[in-house]
Parts: C-alpha cells; sequence; structure tokens
C-alpha cells in the first residue's frame, strides 16, 4: 500500500460521513467512536478542506450539530450537507406541497413548506411515526395523484444505534414503491446530486475527494 503522502497527493478536501463513523447515536446524545474527535480536529488543522456529510433524517442540523459539540466534535451547521434541507430546494424548485411522513425531530426544516393539498409524499426515518395510519395517509396520496412524487431522504436499510440496529427508512420506502408501483426519488446518499452539493460547498472536484 502506498504511504499516506502519496495518497493524497492530489487532495484538496475530505467528506466525512456522521452516524456510525464519527458516532454511535443512542440514548443520551449517543457515543463519539474511539478516535474519531481528534481526527476531525486533526482534518480541520490540515490544508484539507472539511464537509460533513449525512443521511440523518431525525434531527434537525442545529440538533444534530449541537449533539456533536457536546461530544467534542469541532463542527458548525454551516459545515453540514443533509437531506431535509436539500429536500425543502427541491420542493420550492418544483412547487411541490408535501405530505410529510417524517420525524417530529426534523420537522422543524420544513417550517417554511406549504404542506397543504399536497402532491406529492416526503419520507424519512420517521421512527414511531412508522405507524399503519401515517404510511396508509402517504399511500392514498400517492394512488390519487395522476403523476405521484415520492421523496425518500435517504434509502438505507439499517444503521445501528448504541442499543443495536434499527430499521431505516429504506424498507418503508420499498413498501411504498412497491404498493403503488413507482420509483422514489432519492435525496441524499448515495444520490450524485446529493455528493455534487456538498463538493460545490467546499469548491472540490470529485477527483481531489477523499471520502470517509
Amino acid at each position: 500500500m502506498a504511504p499516506w503522502g502519496e495518497r493524497l497527493a492530489g487532495v484538496r478536501g475530505v467528506l466525512l460521513d456522521i452516524s456510525g463513523v464519527l458516532y454511535d447515536s443512542g440514548a443520551g446524545g449517543g457515543t463519539a467512536i474511539a478516535g474519531s474527535v481528534e481526527a476531525v480536529a486533526r482534518l480541520k488543522g490540515s490544508r484539507l478542506k472539511v464537509r460533513f456529510c449525512t443521511n440523518e433524517s431525525q434531527k434537525s442540523r442545529a440538533e444534530l450539530v449541537g449533539q456533536l459539540r457536546r461530544l467534542g466534535f469541532d463542527i458548525s451547521e454551516g459545515e453540514v450537507t443533509a437531506p431535509a434541507p436539500a429536500a425543502c430546494q427541491i420542493l420550492k424548485e418544483r412547487g411541490l406541497r408535501p405530505y410529510l411522513l417524517i420525524h417530529d425531530g426534523v420537522r422543524s426544516e420544513f417550517d417554511q413548506i406549504d404542506t397543504s393539498n399536497p402532491n406529492c409524499v416526503v419520507i424519512a426515518d420517521a421512527g414511531e411515526s412508522f405507524s399503519y395510519q401515517n404510511m396508509n395517509n402517504a399511500f392514498q396520496v400517492l394512488m390519487e395523484l395522476e403523476n405521484p412524487v415520492l421523496m425518500s431522504l435517504g434509502k438505507g436499510r439499517y444503521y445501528k444505534e448504541t442499543s443495536g440496529l434499527m430499521l431505516d427508512v429504506g424498507p418503508y420506502m420499498k413498501a411504498l414503491e412497491y404498493a403503488c408501483g413507482i420509483k422514489a426519488e432519492v435525496v441524499g446518499k448515495p444520490s450524485p446530486e446529493f455528493f455534487k452539493s456538498a463538493l460545490q460547498a467546499i469548491g472540490v472536484e470529485a477527483h481531489q475527494l477523499l471520502s470517509m
């Protein structure tokens, strides 16, 4: 394996995932993964541009950043690319009014979005809000539309908390896709557009990037 100096030749920026890379979420704010606080500090003290890229959809960016700062991370809200703000931008650009099947913790991100008379569905990691009634409401909205739009904040199968593995948004997204005979638009990882927005934020080209 080539020395780190050679491997970093031409690299100008780093994209860092958060959940499962920097910390494991859970009760009490979760726990930092060993060495991650120090690693972030070293990266930010280097010549490299650092951007945090997450599919977190149970917390607003402000809440997530506050939680990470309490764990010792040097991070600000403006350094985080997250799916909820990206989805809001798309909704505004396309004149979409969503039925929101999301967690209450991220609902504040959609405060400026018109949700009256929905003409699309936005689904995220809704946790306990993934009830039969809420899933069926989303299903009914989609089935009544001539051109149904299902927007999913990520499509992960599961993730790790300190208490164990947890179902993510992906299985619920797939259920609506199957029931309605449609394909969801994914906002968040692994969408290429999501990564492009993160790169644009730090002014780095894809070939100049190291992703972790």
